[in-house]
């Protein structure tokens, strides 16, 4: 099979996750061809960036040209799937932005015209393929060093930035929800370290507590799962504050048979400086594992498997039951009502 560079477009550049892809495409070899963008202030951001990438305009462009392989897309939530089906049909495979889908329709026919066309349908899932603390833990896990994992707890804080947000943010049709949105990440993850092929939402339960001027936004989020491989908890939130030196502090707790790992990812509040951070106790003792020389294997895998077709980046079953459970999760919510005031201290033992 050919080793030539894989020829790709950006459609869609609503979310500045398209950086990351983009960023993370270029660096394991592939070739940006260019971008859609109707918006003209999100085409020149990006045009900023990448110089070298031509406007394009118009989708229909895209998919009609032959040496375009790849569609990468971080468009409006509810949008991504229409574009990803249209590439698949023109015969590009697709690296979309988590969420993928924000139905369980949507998600139907991008199964289905995945199976018929034979084409690649990829989230980009970047809490766990653009962390090398997490593929360390990957690493560690497949070796034993925790025994059989039993559970995964993992949290996915962001901030919110909400005057800098465009109107679709705060549109649950347009976002697909929290549990949809964030937690697509964290549930994948779940599904990695427990090593699932089926999976179910016990309970799940979302809510608003600080804005109710953004009625439709759900604020806090959180899900139960129960797997063939393991459990899961999950909880995520749009609450970091402008104090933390970073977006979120993401962290990850794998619970083993013979041990634990505990992932911060992006810092470690009053501790090491930086990101990256993995923390190992097992029979032995207890130690730091530095993270900063692990290589990141997704972007080169993925472009081997649209080389190859095959699926070692990711299993094409688990993207799909990654975002089922992120859909059904939200479906499934219980909605909590922000809780009454009362005097600081009431209620305190």
């Amino acid at each position: 099979m050919s080793n030539a560079p894989i020829r790709f477009a950006a459609v869609g550049l609503n979310h500045n996750h398209i950086y990351g892809q983009t960023k993370m495409l270029l660096a394991a070899g592939a070739e940006l061809a260019g971008y859609v963008a109707p918006e003209d202030d999100l085409a020149a951001e990006y045009a900023q960036s990448y110089p070298q990438a031509r406007r394009i305009a118009s989708t229909e462009e895209v998919l009609t040209d032959p040496t375009i392989q790849l569609i990468a897309t971080a468009a409006i939530p509810s949008d991504r799937a229409a574009i990803a089906l249209d590439a698949m049909r023109h015969g590009k495979d697709v690296l979309a932005d988590k969420p993928g889908v924000t139905t369980l329709a949507q998600l139907a026919e991008i199964e289905r015209v995945q199976r018929e066309t034979g084409r690649i349908w990829a989230v980009y899932f970047s809490e766990h393929f653009s962390t090398r603390c997490t593929v360390k833990a990957g690493e560690l896990v497949a070796a034993g060093a925790i025994g059989r994992v039993v559970q995964t707890t993992g949290f996915g804080p962001h901030r919110a930035h909400f005057p800098s947000r465009p109107d679709w943010f705060f549109k649950r049709a347009k976002y697909g929800g929290i549990l949809t949105d964030i937690a697509s990440h964290q549930i994948e993850q779940f599904l990695f370290f427990t090593g699932s092929r089926s999976a179910e939402v016990v309970v799940s339960q979302v809510g608003n507590f600080a804005h109710p001027e953004y009625p439709e936004l759900d604020e806090y989020g959180e899900v139960t799962l129960r797997g063939d491989g393991g459990l899961g908890w999950i909880r995520v939130d749009w609450y970091t504050p402008d104090g933390l030196n970073t977006w979120g502090d993401g962290r990850l707790f794998i619970l083993g048979t013979d041990g634990y790992i505990e992932i911060r990812k992006y810092c470690d509040i009053e501790g090491r400086p930086g990101g990256e951070h993995l923390f190992l106790a097992d029979q032995q003792g207890t130690r730091y594992v530095d993270c900063s020389n692990v290589e990141l294997p997704f972007g080169p895998q993925f472009l081997d498997d649209i080389r190859n077709r095959t699926e070692t980046a990711i299993r094409q079953e688990r993207t799909y039951l990654s975002m089922r459970l992120a859909i059904e999760a939200q479906k499934a919510a219980r909605w909590v009502d922000a809780p009454r005031e009362a005097p600081v201290g009431q209620g305190m033992v």
